[in-house]
């Protein structure tokens, strides 16, 4: 039996780590604002910038919430 199979039947621990997983896509979605901004500025394309900086955004919530549904099956 593996040594983390009753943590995953601790509804607490559960809670906790799924937490933290949000807490941690959150932060990095906006870690990628600021840099993409920050570079969007030392780049001058703003249009482009941003451009780019949306499509990241959208891709990586894309990819989050795949990993959250294709966990609850």
């Amino acid at each position: 039996m593996p040594a983390n199979a009753s943590r995953e039947t601790n509804p607490a621990d559960r809670l906790r780590a799924s937490n933290r997983r949000t807490a941690f896509v959150l932060a990095a979605i906006a870690a990628t604002f600021f840099v993409g901004i920050i570079g969007s500025k030392f780049l001058g394309g703003a249009a482009t910038g941003i451009g780019v900086l949306g499509s990241a955004v959208l891709l990586y919530l894309v990819v989050a919430i795949g990993r959250n549904l294709r966990d609850k099956r």
